[in-house]
């Protein structure tokens, strides 16, 4: 994964406009056939992937990931997560993206298992360009057409393709 700089232009999404996926997500940050043995090592290992990028902990980043999932399930159905966590050292939003060899139980809403996973670590203080990164994520992972070609992607820059479309 590629650092990202502190010192780059703003992104739009901050500043109240729709956010698209690619202000989110750098094609370093996307990944297919990931192995997950559970939940919880597949939100402490993506928490890990966002924190190297960010340059924050990772153990700090995991261990808010965790406390959020454990508030209520940020599976939303139809085999998708969106994990988030808020943190004072995160400057903007950055996400995470990946599809798993194999679903995993996340207690989901609708209670099916998840593969398709789309990590958010989120400032804590711009409380716009959180709902707005959230807002944006859920929205492209509605869309079935989406789902249908992120789950055929055959490499990670098919998927990063399908998602920022």
């Amino acid at each position: 994964m590629t650092a990202h700089r502190e010192d780059a232009a703003p992104r739009k999404g901050s500043a109240g406009a729709a956010m698209s996926v690619a202000e989110l997500l750098a094609p370093a940050d996307v990944a297919i056939d990931v192995r997950a043995a559970d939940k919880l090592s597949l939100l402490h290992s993506l928490a890990a992937r966002a924190a190297k990028s960010l340059g924050i902990s990772a153990d700090a980043l995991g261990a808010e990931i965790v406390k959020r999932d454990e508030l209520g399930s940020t599976g939303i159905g139809g085999g998708v997560c969106i994990p988030h966590a808020r943190m004072r050292e995160v400057r903007r939003p950055h996400g995470v993206l990946v599809r798993l060899r194999q679903p995993i139980e996340f207690h989901a809403v609708d209670g099916k298992p998840v593969d398709v996973v789309f990590l958010l670590a989120l400032p804590a203080s711009q409380q716009l360009a959180q709902l707005n990164a959230l807002a944006c994520a859920a929205r492209k992972l509605r869309d079935p057409e989406v789902l249908r070609q992120l789950r055929a992607a055959p490499s990670a820059a098919e998927l990063y393709a399908a998602i920022t479309r």
